[in-house]
């Protein structure tokens, strides 16, 4: 996309969307803290002027990728051409009527869990040391510890160019990490979700429990995008990393956490090559050693 177009689409952006920036560096938004610049960023705090950036995006044919807290994503060195538009804190808040609640998609999971305690509501304490936001959890049905958030959705309320759409539960088509959105290219702005009424203490005793599982287990000293790989069927992704002799092995300033398989860390100073080049050394390692093949949790997202 040339000058002229970048130009063009963000003076027009501007007229719609109070917050919009050029040249904005993806390493202040995304958890591995690496990724090069986004040619616009675009930060709305209202349904309108996410449509207005569905709507602008459609027009010029640009690319627009949208992202909350950025802890699933790894953003290339080179960046990403087209919009980025950003739906967290900017783009956050909770409703509460009975046992149901309606978060805005910038909503935090841990801000949801905890509020929802306060009103002795629960049953989605899993959701709370998962650092993403609600509309990237609903997208991707994220879960742990044997929940995820698609048990208790009941609306997902979503906008593309042509406007506004609410989806039922049935109708998202939640499976394992993906849901109807991993494929249409709608806009998450909110979900209903119905939550257990519970006593306070028992929640907290959950959400203790789960915390010193995540605090033992997991590397959440450095940074990283979480579970860097999905868990194939039949086996853990950890195991089969660590069975390959690959716990702890590094290029550069990435590596296979010595805590946990599982993760790929940024150690300090690493670079997005260096951990897109770690991934695919895990992914051909382990399919030399057991003959699995392992999908990537994370998205790789940018110019290659």
């Amino acid at each position: 996309m040339n000058k002229l177009n970048i130009d063009t689409i963000y003076s027009t952006l501007t007229k719609g969307i109070g917050d919009v920036r050029r040249n904005e560096s993806m390493a202040n938004h995304t958890s591995f803290r690496v990724g090069g610049c986004a040619d616009i960023m675009a930060v709305p705090t209202s349904v309108d002027e996410i449509a207005h950036a569905a709507k602008i995006a459609h027009q010029y044919g640009c690319p627009m990728f949208v992202i909350g807290k950025g802890t699933n994503l790894l953003v290339t060195s080179k960046g990403i051409r087209g919009i980025v538009l950003k739906v967290g804190d900017n783009f956050a808040g909770l409703g509460f009527d009975g046992q149901f609640v309606t978060a805005k998609s910038g909503t935090s999971l841990a801000s949801l869990v905890r509020e929802a305690m306060t009103r002795s509501l629960g049953g989605i304490a899993y959701l709370g040391g998962i650092p993403g936001t609600v509309g990237g959890a609903v997208t991707m049905n994220a879960g742990a510890y044997g929940g995820e958030i698609g048990d208790v959705v009941r609306e997902v309320y979503l906008v593309s160019h042509v406007g506004e759409v609410t989806l039922t539960q049935d109708e998202m088509a939640f499976g394992y990490r993906r849901s109807l959105l991993t494929t249409m290219p709608f806009i998450v702005t909110g979900a209903k979700l119905r939550l257990k009424e519970s006593r306070q203490d028992e929640i907290k005793a959950r959400m203790a429990e789960y915390a010193e599982k995540r605090r033992s287990k997991q590397p959440l000293e450095h940074p990283s995008a979480g579970s860097t790989f999905k868990r194939p069927e039949g086996h853990y992704a950890g195991a089969l990393i660590e069975q390959a002799g690959l716990k702890g092995f590094s290029i550069g300033g990435a590596q296979v956490s010595e805590k946990h398989a599982g993760f790929v860390i940024n150690t300090g100073g690493a670079t997005p090559d260096d951990i897109i080049a770690l991934i695919k050394e895990v992914q051909r390692r382990v399919k030399a050693h057991s003959g699995v093949t392992m999908e990537t949790e994370v998205k790789i997202i940018g110019e290659r």
